[in-house]
């Protein structure tokens, strides 16, 4: 059974002896109830799996019953042992942050030896729950969209599919049906991440004008937009404090982010122009009647197809370090990502055109900043498939 890499850090945790409470959360489908399941089959402790998706009311009355079954596992007539209680969709039951720290504070007061994972589909309303509550009490482990490592060493899939398709295991084996693939990342997916963990969890305005701005984003996925052009493109009477808003919370759930022009101040950084970026290809391409082989075709989607791919690869390789992504751009001389750690800076360039090129915007660039690293990733460059097989990591190495 295939296992991805985020679980042996999962495992190394439960076998630390401090204990902290262990949170995975990440976009829907991403694998989370996997790993924990994986996890309980793997250990030799006693374990208890509870999750409020679950077709019956929730409150944290509920939290309390399906703790104390996990307590009772821990003693034993031998004395306290290691046990482990996993909570699934937590999010879903309104103050769980409360009473898991009242809980959770009881059994360290008693050094009791349970070890609590919770896994969220809404990053939005964990992370609220989390600063509202839990401070020093818990370790986040994000679980983010697949990498093509873990799709090729799953499925077997090639760079170009992985490029095109995206990493949603769930749909893998449904790509021989494209209409079907494409109905089961827009269905079941987009639009559940949209109604379930945005329109109902919080209060939206413009639900139209949200809805809108993630098809655009996703359309315009590798280009910068400044707030005003989005505004005339979307054709609503909204502000773009909405709209900053709004990317925000598609941010947060894992579909869509702006990336900022990187200008070596936070300030400048903020009021940028942000750079559309998907977290996953599949947005880009399921809601288009584009097959893979007439993308494959199209020299021009295909090249934003795959600066996208990069981009996504980057954007969710990067999450739980200190490395951030930006882009940067001047005049008419454009970075297409730019990773930051500390004071190590990179610059990548993503060429897929059979034409020799010069790349003006990355010396430009390295003419204002320090950079110690200068990627051209496709032709000429470091082969795509190569540069996505790479952890960000080893380019700040």
């Amino acid at each position: 059974m295939f296992k991805r890499p985020v679980y042996e850090t999962l495992y190394k945790r439960l076998n630390e002896k401090r204990r902290f409470i262990q949170v995975l959360f990440g976009p829907r489908q991403t694998g989370k109830t996997t790993l924990a399941r994986q996890l309980i089959d793997t250990v030799d402790i006693p374990s208890h799996y509870a999750s409020a998706d679950e077709p019956s009311l929730k409150s944290t009355s509920w939290i309390e019953q399906q703790w104390e079954v996990s307590r009772a596992k821990v003693i034993t007539k031998n004395g306290n042992q290691k046990a482990l209680f996993v909570l699934d969709e937590v999010q879903k039951i309104p103050q769980w942050s409360e009473i898991v720290k009242r809980l959770w504070d009881e059994d360290s007061a008693r050094n009791l030896p349970l070890h609590i994972i919770l896994l969220g589909s809404s990053p939005l309303l964990v992370q609220s729950g989390l600063k509202e509550s839990l401070a020093g009490r818990f370790e986040v482990i994000p679980v983010t969209h697949w990498s093509y490592a873990e799709m090729h060493k799953a499925f077997g899939w090639n760079a170009e599919q992985y490029i095109y398709f995206g990493g949603y295991p769930g749909a893998a084996q449904l790509i021989s049906e494209p209409q079907r693939w494409s109905h089961y990342i827009v269905d079941s997916l987009i639009e559940t991440t949209i109604s379930r963990d945005i329109l109902l969890m919080k209060r939206i305005d413009k639900p139209a004008l949200l809805r809108r701005l993630f098809e655009l984003g996703c359309a315009y996925s590798g280009e910068v937009l400044s707030y005003q052009k989005m505004l005339g493109q979307l054709h609503d009477a909204g502000n773009t404090t909405t709209l900053a808003h709004y990317l925000e919370l598609l941010d947060g759930t894992g579909l869509l982010t702006g990336l900022p022009k990187y200008a070596g101040e936070i300030v400048r950084q903020r009021g940028s122009s942000p750079k559309f970026q998907v977290y996953n290809t599949a947005l880009m391409t399921a809601p288009l009647s584009y097959s893979f082989k007439e993308a494959r075709k199209d020299t021009e989607y295909w090249g934003r197809l795959t600066e996208s791919a990069v981009g996504a690869s980057l954007l969710n390789g990067l999450k739980g370090t200190e490395g951030r992504l930006f882009y940067w751009l001047y005049r008419n001389r454009e970075v297409d990502f730019v990773i930051q750690h500390d004071k190590t800076i990179i610059a990548i360039e993503v060429k897929t055109g059979r034409k020799r090129t010069n790349l003006p915007g990355i010396q430009s660039f390295s003419n204002t900043f320090k950079v110690k690293r200068k990627l051209l990733v496709g032709t000429y460059g470091i082969p795509v498939e190569e540069f996505l097989l790479t952890p960000p990591g080893k380019w700040m190495e």
